[in-house]
């Protein structure tokens, strides 16, 4: 994704979605499902795009929530993106528990925003009910059922895409969105258009 909108005049918001929201049991990865998939799937596909992955050993896997009300507070404060770089990298390289607000508190604080202040946030459950509201969006109106999810324009896609594929949708819905704008307010009446 980030080669393919590299010197576009794109922007890129993440959203938070949970595979498996509380209550539902997370997975562990000691069960032969996970090792498995990643094996098979994730390993291959991350070698092949250079990218340091591994299962975390975290057992069973945190539920997420925390991490994504953390990540609406990193957003407040313009952090959002840096923010979910490193709670990924946190958890898929380092293996660390991103269900912990010690380590969530620790890693907002890695990367500049205020330990105390992020804290709280988590404490009091600030971000609890625009969480929510992102989550009912995505599983009820945006359709979403899978991770990754890219939508793109008026064009949504599931599943990890090309470079290339990721650069022609980029191009197809700029160029919906020059041709709109372009007859964006013509009228015709009875003169002519």
């Amino acid at each position: 994704m980030e080669e393919a909108i590299k010197g576009k005049d794109v922007e890129v918001e993440w959203m938070p979605f949970e595979l498996r929201p509380y209550p539902n049991e997370t997975l562990k990865p000691e069960g032969d499902y996970l090792q498995s998939t990643w094996k098979q799937s994730v390993y291959p596909l991350a070698e092949q795009m250079g990218i340091s992955i591994i299962l975390p050993k975290v057992s069973p896997q945190p539920y997420t929530h925390l991490a994504f009300e953390g990540y609406r507070y990193a957003k407040e404060q313009g952090k959002g993106n840096e923010y979910n770089d490193r709670v990924l990298r946190a958890f898929f390289q380092e293996e660390q528990d991103i269900g912990n607000i010690e380590v969530l508190t620790k890693l907002a604080g890695e990367i500049g925003l205020n330990e105390a202040e992020y804290r709280t946030a988590l404490e009091r459950r600030t971000y609890k009910e625009a969480h929510q509201q992102a989550l009912k969006h995505a599983y009820e109106e945006a359709d979403i059922t899978a991770v990754p999810t890219f939508v793109i324009g008026n064009t949504t896609i599931g599943g990890i895409r090309s470079k290339e594929t990721l650069e022609q949708i980029i191009n197809e819905e700029s160029q919906k969105e020059t041709t709109n704008s372009s007859i964006e307010g013509m009228a015709c009446d009875m003169d002519g258009c």
